[in-house]
């Protein structure tokens, strides 16, 4: 009988790690195709990725309510609670994963002109930084690995030093010419997504860390996003724009 309980219990969880391993590889390739629909305007993929989201929004639903029956009828405890607990934590997060990377394809649908200067190579490049850290955590996750989850918690910072980038220089092309402000604007929103992005991928390495030792991180997250407090002084008109 006992035998029998602990097999239930496994395959629940085995089917709980398989709904969160499609979730994931939805988020990704969600994240990727918003990605390449902003950078290439392309619209068709676009509106695909909008509609996909809701296969996300359902696998999140489904593991909750797999994970909390799973607690309320087997009552884990330790390494079986923690897993259990984990999965809630990162469904939710990929969730909003998802959430983001639709609301860069919609901005995608919002921009029908080329970008100023090089911006849109630096989004392009961001994208690329913030889908290689939410593949590499999914990774870690996956593989138990809180070594290299602990790589992507670090590297953080680097999202947010691509962002603050983008954003000087996308308030810069916007004081120089306010036709761009439009399209600026979109661009602005995409970044910040993607930054936000980065902060959930996070997220999930701190709950992997958490899964794995049975411990909160103790250290304070490293950030580098210093938007919040970055005021920009508008030039006269023998003077280019400098940042204060």
């Amino acid at each position: 009988m006992q035998e029998h309980i602990v097999t239930s219990f496994e395959e629940a969880l085995d089917s709980i790690n398989e709904s969160l391993a499609r979730m994931g590889g939805l988020a990704e390739k969600q994240l990727a195709d918003s990605i390449e629909a902003i950078t290439r305007r392309d619209r068709a993929l676009a509106e695909q990725t909008v509609a996909s989201d809701k296969q996300i929004d359902a696998l999140e639903v489904d593991i909750e309510a797999q994970a909390l029956r799973l607690i309320a009828l087997r009552q884990p405890m330790a390494i079986d609670l923690r897993e259990t607990v984990s999965a809630i934590k990162i469904s939710s997060d990929l969730e909003r994963i998802g959430d983001l990377a639709k609301n860069i394809s919609k901005r995608a649908l919002a921009v029908d002109q080329a970008s100023p200067g090089r911006a849109m190579q630096g989004l392009e490049r961001m994208g690329r930084q913030v889908l290689n850290q939410l593949k590499e955590v999914l990774d870690a996750y996956a593989q138990r690995d809180n070594d290299r989850a602990m790589v992507v918690w670090r590297r953080d910072e680097e999202i947010d030093e691509m962002y603050n980038s983008l954003f000087r220089e996308l308030l810069t092309y916007m004081m120089e010419d306010p036709r761009t402000i439009s399209l600026c604007t979109h661009l602005l929103f995409v970044a910040k997504n993607l930054e936000r992005i980065g902060d959930h991928s996070t997220n999930i390495a701190e709950t992997i860390q958490f899964l794995v030792t049975g411990e909160a991180l103790g250290e304070s997250r490293p950030k580098g996003d210093t938007t919040s407090v970055t005021s920009m002084e508008y030039p006269t008109d023998a003077e280019t724009p400098t940042q204060s």
